[in-house]
């Protein structure tokens, strides 16, 4: 099993590289939207829709939102678009609105289950994860160094991830959301998070940037991405499933792998947004 996810962590990996660093940006906005289609066939399952003319459908729901979207933003399939940033500011103010309704959600589980349990508001729930994780992504790749800004906001997720992990295994005592995620805790949380501290200290120094704006950054970035787990958890475990899918040998589905990031991105996008630190560039 472990050789198999190695595998398949490595051809990831390789994939998503080659798309990030080989793509113009609005190309690189067409393959995120593929992955998230994905997502979305993945989504329809976990609301309780199982048969596969139903996960289709909402997965051309998606693409037709994904498709407005892009219209919204300006963008019409160009390599190198120039987006409305206007029009992206408010799709990630409805994002990040989203996340913070989803830490209430996912605090009061299983009693707020009452409010999103039903079939049709998983599937708008779905939606609203989603969108603005393409709209993110989408923005980020489109600054100056958006690749490598893109690569940071994947590497912040990993590091809370990892340090969570290793902070919970040798500190784990008190529970963070004992009715979502039983192994997930407070010690591990803190871990994820002075691991990111040390990132920010680290690439603020490395190459010669203001370590606030590292901070403002990584900071709720960092935060936010054990959320977007704990989401997926308690979705699946409404639904009673293990995983959100199985076409990713050793480690389930899409979702199961990108699920921190849903939450990250809008959030991380939104902080370069504000912080002017890059400019928008049409360039590739």
């Amino acid at each position: 099993m472990l050789k198999q996810r190695v595998i398949t962590a490595l051809v990831l990996a390789a994939i998503f590289l080659a798309a990030l660093f080989g793509l113009p940006s609005g190309y690189f906005s067409f393959f995120i939207g593929a992955v998230l289609l994905v997502g979305a066939w993945e989504w329809a399952n976990l609301s309780g829709f199982p048969a596969i003319w139903q996960r289709l459908v909402y997965s051309l729901v998606l693409l037709v939102l994904l498709i407005g979207t892009s219209l919204y933003l300006g963008f019409e399939g160009e390599a190198s678009p120039r987006l409305n940033a206007l029009a992206i500011r408010d799709v990630l103010i409805v994002g990040c609105g989203w996340w913070a309704l989803a830490l209430l959600l996912v605090q009061g589980y299983p009693s707020s289950s009452v409010l999103w349990g039903h079939k049709a508001l998983r599937l708008m729930m779905g939606v609203l994860v989603l969108i603005p994780t393409w709209v993110a992504l989408v923005y980020v790749r489109q600054q100056d160094n958006g690749a490598w800004l893109v690569l940071l906001l994947m590497l912040v997720v990993a590091v809370a991830d990892s340090g969570g992990y290793f902070a919970g295994r040798r500190f784990g005592k008190h529970k963070l959301a004992s009715a979502v995620s039983p192994g997930k805790t407070w010690e591990g949380f803190a871990g994820g998070f002075l691991a990111n501290c040390l990132l920010a200290v680290l690439l603020s120094q490395l190459l010669n940037m203001s370590l606030l704006l590292m901070l403002v950054l990584i900071v709720p970035t960092s935060l936010v991405s054990v959320l977007g787990d704990l989401l997926e958890s308690m979705v699946k475990r409404h639904a009673g499933a293990k995983d959100s899918g199985s076409i990713l040998p050793g480690h389930g589905g899409i979702l199961d792998r990108v699920d921190g990031i849903t939450a990250a991105a809008p959030v991380f996008a939104l902080a370069l947004l504000a912080s002017g630190a890059f400019t928008a560039s049409a360039g590739v």
